[in-house]
């Protein structure tokens, strides 16, 4: 279902992040792992709909090429108008390319976005393309979560430097823990270079099962190394957060009652929360 695209200002805003002049600006958080499969996708899609339903202004920035948060936010990424990609090459302003869902706002990804990484490097500030173009949406939205893709390219950098935080979905798996570590070594090398500013907003345990001594484990281990910036709340393996996607919608929307729901309803308050209630 498509919507007017042009992001409504007549509601009262409740500002996060820094401040310009007495005003807070929105937040910009980058959900992303560098290891596949660890429920990156869905934590962007399920904490999007939850804060939306908390009344938080949120937009979802979709920067990876497969598309996946777009389509789980119920929208046709064949038929999209105007795409991320359109904004990352200069073709459309940031206003343009937002539409608006039943569960936030959205800058939509397609298949046309594969080539982009190739087109940026001949950008100038290629790294901060991104980073442009979200600062003209800034003070329009409490949070900014971008989906990142899967791996570390000119599209993953161009969301970190666009970022104010990282949250990091880890699959209580074993292998997990590798990924985790090549995460962390790019977060510093990023800070150090291109986005000093940049920080860990959390660590979020994954695909959690109470029942198995590896989840306990890892859970265990994840908070050694990152202490107080793992998140009380873990999501639970559910049936409901995996059929979702299927039905193009958030689990909140397709079943507001599942454990997947309550935990993303849970990790949009902690939060929140940790933002000063903002």
């Amino acid at each position: 279902m498509w919507y007017n695209s042009r992001v409504k200002t007549d509601k009262p805003r409740k500002h996060c992040g820094a401040t310009v002049k007495g005003r807070f600006m929105g937040k910009i958080i980058a959900i992303a792992n560098q290891k596949g499969g660890v429920g990156k996708t869905t934590t962007c899609v399920n904490l999007c709909a939850a804060l939306n339903e908390a009344g938080k202004r949120v937009l979802l920035c979709d920067t990876d090429p497969q598309g996946n948060a777009t389509s789980a936010m119920g929208t046709d990424k064949r038929e999209a108008p105007v795409s991320v990609y359109d904004l990352l090459i200069g073709r459309a302003e940031p206003l343009e390319a937002v539409i608006k869902t039943p569960y936030g706002d959205l800058i939509p990804s397609n298949k046309e976005l594969s080539g982009a990484g190739i087109e940026l490097i001949g950008m100038e500030n290629r790294e901060h393309v991104l980073k442009n173009a979200l600062g003209k949406l800034k003070n329009d939205y409490d949070y900014i979560l971008i989906d990142c893709p899967p791996s570390l390219e000119m599209l993953t950098l161009n969301s970190l430097c666009a970022a104010d935080t990282v949250l990091i979905p880890v699959q209580c798996e074993y292998f997990a823990l590798e990924g985790l570590s090549d995460l962390v070594n790019t977060i510093k090398l990023v800070r150090r270079r291109l986005n000093p500013r940049l920080d860990v907003e959390g660590v979020l345990m994954t695909m959690y099962d109470g029942r198995t001594n590896l989840s306990m484990q890892v859970a265990e281990e994840v908070k050694r190394y990152f202490k107080d910036k793992v998140y009380a709340v873990v999501i639970p393996r559910n049936v409901r957060l995996s059929e979702s996607p299927s039905y193009g919608k958030p689990v909140l929307a397709y079943d507001s009652s599942s454990k997947g729901a309550r935990a993303y309803r849970e990790l949009a308050a902690e939060l929140v929360k940790r933002n000063g209630g903002r």
